[in-house]
């Protein structure tokens, strides 16, 4: 049979209008786990976790108060609050205290750009069950109709997206004191009706009004992700929602989902692993030590230290993780200026080794001790050799790559080719300069020409 030119151009029509709908996922764990994660993600490597609530009205203790107060009845929040709260007084009474009359969103964007980072995750809604915006299926406990009285949600997107910085919201899919949703766990999650009347509503609207790249999902781990209906929300997600081909979710999604099915890994919070893993992951760390939300009683020395932040970073983005970095604003709306110099230190850090971070790929080896503790990350046949500690000597010995005539050895931000000169049968000895003083205590050799 001959074909026409016009049956061949119906065909590469039809072949384009189904390219261009893309892939439909199916809401079961073997289709969506296929989904690739969007490419912004794994290039962005660094961002900014912010926890920010309730919870940062009392600041003592973690982000947790409520649940160790009540829940757990610690003794230390018993005791803070007999000293410092009157009888009777409830969590509920803290929010009108959560004025946040010093948040200046551009501020905090300046300083969040300033570092560096590529993405910022703000808390929409943790375990307590505030919303950070003025969500229909939270009536009077949101930050609309109760404390600062302002959508906190969209005034930090706005000022976030214009430094085309990637704007995310972390989710807590269960509430601790939620009466609908103790009603479904007394049942033995046999019953779904926080799911259909609260937790799913509510997350559908919050994509669909604020869109965002990211959907960091937590409080998910005391029911499965049958209970939750985790792959009929993600389906639509990927399928149909507004942000389909841009967003990126993590693998919170119930009770057996860590480290198996969803986006990228979170696995376990400040998840460390010990060799490279096989699926694309994240570490969360905060910068205060002991908590996620901001604390009054902090001590510098439960803060990291710079050093400590970049010789983590650096070890996650050479295991192909990106790192993102919690801090904890206060109830008034103001970034800690240890926070502020610390997120600072970075971004100072990045300006001049960014390259050895940015959409890099793990190397074939992703570290070795030879002179001093080396990382490795990659681009093509760049290879990017970064040393957290000063080997306080001019030559230094890399014994993993192999070189070639063409090898090009450079010190991040110096221009200037640095000597070098083979091994026997693989690796180099680099004759370094003096070191440039840095407070991040890391520094980055660039080798172009490396297998």
């Amino acid at each position: 049979m001959q074909v026409t030119r016009s049956q061949i151009s119906l065909f590469l029509c039809l072949l384009s209008c189904a390219s261009s709908l893309g892939t439909r996922y199916t809401p079961d764990w073997a289709s969506l786990d296929a989904r690739p994660i969007p490419e912004w993600y794994d290039e962005v490597k660094f961002g900014i976790f912010v926890h920010w609530g309730v919870f940062s009205v009392p600041a003592f203790g973690s982000e947790w108060f409520w649940w160790y107060w009540k829940a757990a009845q610690s003794p230390s929040y018993i005791q803070f609050m007999t000293k410092n709260y009157p009888p009777g007084f409830s969590y509920t009474d803290f929010a009108p205290e959560f004025h946040a009359q010093f948040f200046d969103p551009d501020e905090w964007a300046d300083i969040f750009e300033a570092s560096g980072a590529k993405y910022v995750v703000l808390t929409n809604k943790h375990h307590e069950g505030f919303t950070n915006w003025g969500s229909p299926y939270s009536w009077n406990w949101n930050s609309v109709d109760n404390g600062p009285h302002r959508d906190l949600v969209a005034d930090l997107g706005a000022a976030i997206r214009k430094r085309s910085l990637h704007y995310g919201l972390y989710n807590s899919l269960y509430e601790w004191f939620n009466p609908i949703y103790l009603s479904d766990k007394q049942s033995g999650f046999k019953t779904q009706d926080y799911v259909e009347k609260k937790a799913m509503p509510e997350l559908h609207e919050l994509v669909n009004r604020y869109k965002p790249d990211l959907i960091w999902s937590d409080g998910d781990w005391e029911a499965p992700d049958t209970y939750w209906n985790s792959t009929g929300f993600l389906a639509w997600l990927y399928n149909d929602s507004p942000v389909k081909d841009v967003v990126v979710t993590n693998d919170r999604w119930g009770l057996g989902c860590y480290c198996k099915h969803g986006g990228y890994y979170n696995c376990a919070d400040k998840f460390t692993p010990g060799e490279l893993p096989n699926h694309k992951w994240e570490k969360c760390q905060s910068v205060d030590t002991i908590s996620w939300g901001y604390r009054r009683n902090m001590k510098l020395s439960e803060v990291m230290d710079l050093p400590s932040i970049i010789k983590d970073m650096v070890y996650v983005v050479a295991l192909g993780g990106n790192y993102l970095l919690n801090v904890g604003p206060t109830s008034d709306g103001m970034i800690a200026p240890v926070f502020e110099e610390r997120l600072r230190g970075i971004g100072a850090w990045l300006k001049v080794n960014g390259e050895a971070i940015y959409a890099t790929k793990p190397w074939r080896v992703q570290a070795e001790n030879a002179t001093v503790p080396v990382w490795y990350t990659s681009k093509s046949s760049t290879v990017y050799a970064i040393f957290t500690s000063n080997p306080m000597q001019n030559s230094f010995k890399l014994l993993m790559p192999k070189t070639s005539y063409n090898t090009v050895v450079t010190l991040l931000g110096n221009p200037e080719p640095l000597k070098w000169a083979p091994l026997q049968t693989t690796g180099l000895i680099v004759l370094l300069p003096d070191l440039p003083f840095t407070p991040a205590d890391a520094w980055t050799l660039k080798l172009d020409e490396v297998a």
